[in-house]
């Protein structure tokens, strides 16, 4: 499955953006996806993840509380709600596919990424 990930742009400290990754094919409802940022630099990092069902779900402890990931399959589109953004949010995001465990813990389990989406988030 390809991935195209959309929805970034410059906000404002306490706004909110809605990023959206599409599948393109049916298959999508097969993997467990998630979402990783990454800065230059630094390495790519987990933002969270949903598995294939939407059942469960998971969130690294900077976005807990601020960031919802969810996911519809009719559509082939997983989508990360972002809220009360901080400057430190600031990164390219990228979504990514695991097909098998049904679970995302880092950036090696990803077996097939999209593009990245810039987020500004502007103090």
């Amino acid at each position: 499955v390809q991935l195209q990930a959309s929805g970034g742009g410059l906000v404002q400290a306490g706004g909110s953006l809605r990023l959206s990754c599409v599948g393109s094919d049916i298959s999508f409802r097969t993997v467990a996806v998630g979402w990783f940022r990454q800065t230059p630099g630094k390495e790519r990092e987990f933002v969270a993840a949903i598995s294939r069902a939407g059942i469960s779900s998971r969130y690294a402890e900077a976005v807990k509380g601020r960031f919802t990931i969810s996911r519809d399959n009719a559509r082939n589109t997983v989508y990360l709600q972002m809220n009360s953004l901080k400057p430190e949010d600031t990164a390219v995001y990228y979504c990514g596919a695991r097909w098998g465990p049904n679970n995302i813990n880092s950036a090696s389990d990803i077996g097939s990424w999209g593009q990245g989406t810039l987020v500004t988030v502007s103090s």
